[in-house]
C-alpha cells in the first residue's frame, strides 16, 4: 500500500520565514533607505530573531540582492526570467505582433514591481560600493533577456522588413527600461495601462510590418490625428545605471 508523502513542514516554515524577512526588508529599504536600515530592524518587522536573518542570508548585502531578485521574479522561486512561463509563452507566439504584445505585457508586470525600487537601489550603491559586486560581471542581464526576445522575434510572420536582431534587441532594451517607465508613470502621472499601451504600440510600429494601430494612451487620439501631431513631444530615450539591475 502506497503512502502519501506529506509536505516537509520544516521546509515550509523555512520558506515562509524567508519570504517574511524579504518582505520586511523591502518595506524598510524603500521607506528609509539601505544605509539607514539595520538587520535588527528587519528582524523586528518580520517577527524573527536577528540571528535567523544572519543564518538565512548571511549579511545585509545578500539580503538586498534577494529583495531585488525576488522583485524582478515576482516570487522566491530560483527561476531565471528567460525560463519563466510568461517569457517562454511570449517567445512562442506565432506572429511578431503577438510576441511584442505578450512581451510588453510581461515586462510591464516586472517594471511595476521593480521600477519603484530604483531610488533605493541607487542609494544602496552610494552607501555601499560593494553592492554592485552582488551581481556577476558580464553582459547586462536585462540586455541578455531582450536579446533572447529579439532572436525569437526574427523571421516570424509580420516582423518588419530589415529589422535585425541587433536593432530589435536595442529597441526592446531601451524602450522597456525602468528609467523610461518611471518618467512616464512616476514623473508624468501615466497609469501602468497607459504606459503598456504606448510601449506596445511604439514597439509594434518599430518592429512589425504594416501601420501602427491603437489610440494614443495620453490623449485617446489615434495615430496621425491633429491631437497627436500637435503635442510637440520628441522621442524619450536613455537608461540610467539603475536599469542594469533589471
Amino acid at each position: 500500500m502506497s503512502t502519501v508523502k506529506r509536505p516537509d513542514k520544516r521546509a515550509e516554515r523555512s520558506r515562509r520565514t524567508r519570504e517574511k524577512v524579504i518582505q520586511a526588508a523591502r518595506e524598510l529599504f524603500v521607506a528609509q533607505g539601505y544605509g539607514a536600515t539595520s538587520l535588527q530592524e528587519v528582524a523586528d518587522r518580520a517577527g524573527v530573531a536577528v540571528q535567523t536573518v544572519y543564518f538565512v542570508f548571511g549579511n545585509k548585502r545578500a539580503l538586498f540582492k534577494e529583495v531585488v531578485d525576488t522583485s524582478i521574479a515576482g516570487d522566491t522561486e530560483p527561476v531565471a526570467v528567460m525560463d519563466r512561463e510568461w517569457f517562454r509563452a511570449a517567445c512562442a507566439e506565432p506572429t511578431a505582433a503577438g510576441q511584442v504584445r505578450a512581451h510588453v505585457r510581461g515586462t510591464s508586470e516586472i517594471l511595476g514591481r521593480v521600477a519603484p525600487l530604483m531610488p533605493m537601489i541607487e542609494s544602496a550603491r552610494a552607501a555601499d560600493p560593494q553592492i554592485a559586486a552582488q551581481w556577476p560581471d558580464g553582459p547586462d542581464p536585462r540586455y541578455v533577456v531582450q536579446r533572447a526576445a529579439a532572436e525569437a522575434l526574427a523571421g516570424k510572420p509580420g516582423v518588419g522588413p530589415g529589422v535585425s536582431v541587433e536593432t530589435a534587441a536595442d529597441l526592446l532594451f531601451c524602450l522597456l527600461s525602468p528609467d523610461l517607465y518611471l518618467l512616464f508613470v512616476r514623473d508624468r502621472g501615466w497609469s501602468q495601462d497607459q504606459w503598456e499601451e504606448w510601449a506596445g504600440a511604439t514597439l509594434a510600429a518599430q518592429l512589425c510590418a504594416g501601420p501602427a494601430t491603437g489610440a494614443d494612451p495620453a490623449t485617446g487620439a489615434t495615430p496621425g490625428t491633429d491631437t497627436a501631431a500637435d503635442t510637440g513631444a520628441g522621442p524619450v530615450t536613455g537608461a540610467g545605471p539603475a536599469a542594469r539591475l533589471l
